[in-house]
């Protein structure tokens, strides 16, 4: 697939600066790539950058992804995230240096203990969507390990999410199915594709 820049059909000089965050194994690196190349094909500048930590042993992994008429770096600064995507519950938490009070989280429910709470050395902290909306964010909690199990294959966490983010982004819905459709292998097609359906309908019924 080449990808092509639409032509863009307003002046408006819409920016943003999305964090991708999770843990080894969730295919946040590829969620990235589907949300950054459906921004370039309506016409966006993209810049992203990846940490991937000790993601094959379920370690961090984070992407930035930056876009805007012009971007000349892929770092984001802290306080200046737009949107948080959030794989594992707790991870959540630990970039909220990154956040400011424009920042809007898209979490995934679903609690992947790590290695310290696994030994028990330390314990799963409780509370952590109430904590989130206590620093005033606008948090929108989704259970899309739950979802992925519905549709059959739980490898689609990460397209349930993208789903979801669409929402925010001035982006086409179509762009987003193009680029699945090009990037993600035939045998998985169709499931990553209702994936992202399932995700991009859930936004409007939560509070």
């Amino acid at each position: 697939m080449v990808v092509k820049r639409r032509k863009r059909t307003d002046s408006s000089d819409e920016k943003g600066n999305i964090l991708f965050c999770g843990v080894g194994g969730q295919g946040i690196l590829l969620a990235s790539e589907v949300v950054g190349y459906a921004l370039i094909q309506n016409g966006f500048d993209v810049k992203k950058s990846e940490v991937h930590g000790m993601a094959q042993r379920g370690g961090s992994v984070e992407a930035f992804l930056r876009f805007g008429k012009k971007v000349y770096s892929p770092l984001i600064e802290p306080t200046t995230v737009d949107i948080q995507v959030s794989f594992e519950l707790l991870e959540s938490l630990r970039y909220l240096p990154m956040l400011g009070k424009q920042s809007r989280i898209i979490v995934n429910t679903q609690k992947i203990p790590p290695l310290s709470v696994s030994t028990g050395i330390e314990t799963y902290p409780d509370g952590i969507i109430e904590r989130l909306k206590g620093f005033g964010l606008e948090v929108y909690p989704i259970d899309a390990f739950q979802i992925s199990k519905e549709i059959g294959e739980v490898r689609t966490v990460n397209m349930v999410l993208v789903g979801a983010l669409s929402n925010f982004l001035p982006v086409d819905e179509d762009a987003f199915l193009d680029v699945i459709k090009w990037r993600v292998p035939e045998r998985f097609r169709e499931v990553n594709l209702e994936a992202f359906k399932r995700g991009r309908g859930l936004i409007d019924n939560i509070k």
